[in-house]
């Protein structure tokens, strides 16, 4: 009788969870069809052609180092910026870096290649980072002589920041993206560290970066899984930017699992998967690899909200190794190894969520939840956000156990009474405009 009973349950309210309706931006929907593997392709041939990228290499070569490469992503970005209206402009963002006994033996001149799409809307300060390290290293970080490819570790990732810019400069968005390849990854995330390091001194409005290292092959060692319908997006739990200060709230409000970095990774699995066919974001709840670290880091060492997107099977036979054949096995980051389809839709990813943040309102300001009493309701209430058009909001829903938001709930008013205990679910709040691109979400404060 039982069983009868929940069979006819599930027939009864099926129809209720069965239909998924995804919206998609047609601009941004045409965006991803234009990102082109044999483009990705092009651009990881040219950077391997230059036979090392170590940060140590040689700087006065026109066709070999770290500066040649520099002068080659400068130019490419160059000449994307004549089909940008003058939106788009380019320059190497320069620091001399002194020896540390450790990973650089002598003063270098550390350069990052940064591109900056200016936003259409003069009152909209918000950035939006993409980034790739451009050099690379063999089996020691300091030699600098001998060819390293690097075509996976990372002028992948460089590979998806060029074509990202390649395509969007010939567009206007309401806030400010930058394109940036940095240098000095290999010798403990140095050119990142320069760049946020500016930025937070400068008060400028990083909202969400999104740095790619190693994103183009999909086989590991060892195992020998295959497989290119997966990619890791790593986020921080608990904020490294003032933990102290921050932790007593975190534990009050159990908000462990919400930090800045790790709303903005959920953000790039919905968006991401809305867009790119055949393809499944991973949330890895870490900020990096075991002990490992990557350019995302120093932005979140900051405050900023931060995520590293990594192929779903590393093969250590490839990073970091001298190229060689050693017991029948071919060490080296070779471009043969590259899978330029996975590459594709791991670009697509970035782009579609790119362009989904830069063209949303801002955040929702003010996001509050009622506590003068205790109640089985939760009434949420907030104030539009203070730039960007908006057609109204969404409040979502999950339970504490729940990776991911579960319920998202449309209205145009500012304020919602929810059937849900605050003691039971989580709630953000989302700003959305008339071509649906959604804000990041926010979590309600308490507020009386």
């Amino acid at each position: 009788m039982k069983l009868v009973f929940l069979i006819a349950s599930l027939i009864v309210f099926t129809p209720v969870f069965s239909q998924t309706i995804i919206q998609r931006d047609p601009e941004i929907e045409k965006m991803v069809k234009e990102v082109s593997a044999d483009s990705l392709q092009s651009y990881i041939k040219a950077m391997v052609s230059f036979g090392t990228r170590n940060t140590l290499s040689t700087q006065t070569n026109p066709t070999r180092g770290i500066g040649a490469a520099r002068n080659w992503v400068l130019g490419k970005f160059n000449e994307f910026a004549k089909q940008s209206n003058g939106r788009l402009s380019a320059f190497i963002d320069t620091a001399t870096l002194q020896p540390d006994k450790r990973r650089i033996d002598t003063a270098t001149l550390l350069g990052n290649v940064v591109a900056t799409l200016k936003g259409t809307d003069p009152n909209d300060n918000r950035i939006f980072i993409i980034s790739g390290h451009l050099d690379n290293m063999r089996s020691s970080p300091t030699e600098r002589l001998g060819d390293a490819p690097g075509a996976n570790d990372d002028a992948s990732g460089c590979a998806a920041v060029i074509e990202c810019a390649r395509i969007m400069s010939k567009r206007g968005f309401p806030a400010t993206i930058i394109f940036v390849t940095v240098s000095g990854e290999e010798q403990g995330l140095l050119g990142a560290a320069f760049m946020s390091e500016k930025a937070k001194n400068e008060n400028r409005n990083i909202v969400a970066v999104l740095n790619n290292d190693i994103i183009g092959s999909n086989n590991s060692n060892e195992t020998n899984i295959i497989n290119n319908t997966k990619i890791r997006v790593f986020s921080e739990g608990l904020p490294a930017f003032e933990t102290e200060k921050a932790a007593v709230n975190i534990r009050n409000l159990g908000l462990e699992n919400d930090g800045r970095s790790r709303q903005l990774a959920r953000y790039v699995k919905e968006v991401g998967e809305r867009y790119v066919d055949n393809i499944e974001v991973v949330l890895i709840y870490r900020n990096d690899r075991f002990l490992r670290g990557g350019d995302h880091t120093p932005y979140v060492q900051r405050g900023y909200a931060a995520v590293r997107f990594t192929e779903m099977n590393e093969n250590y036979t490839r990073q970091h190794q001298d190229v060689r054949i050693e017991n029948g096995i071919q060490y080296g980051d070779l471009e043969a190894h590259i899978d330029y389809e996975y590459m594709r839709k791991n670009t697509g990813l970035n782009l579609a969520n790119l362009a989904n943040l830069a063209k949303a309102p801002a955040i929702p300001d003010s996001v509050k939840m009622d506590v003068r009493r205790l109640s089985n309701n939760s009434f949420l209430y907030w104030q539009k956000p203070r730039t960007g058009k908006v057609k109204g909001y969404y409040v979502l829903v999950r339970e504490t156990t729940s990776a991911l938001w579960q319920k998202k709930i449309f209205t145009t008013e500012t304020e919602m009474r929810l059937p849900y205990s605050k003691d039971n679910y989580f709630f953000g709040v989302q700003a959305v405009n008339e071509t649906g691109n959604e804000s990041l979400p926010v979590v309600p404060l308490p507020g009386r």
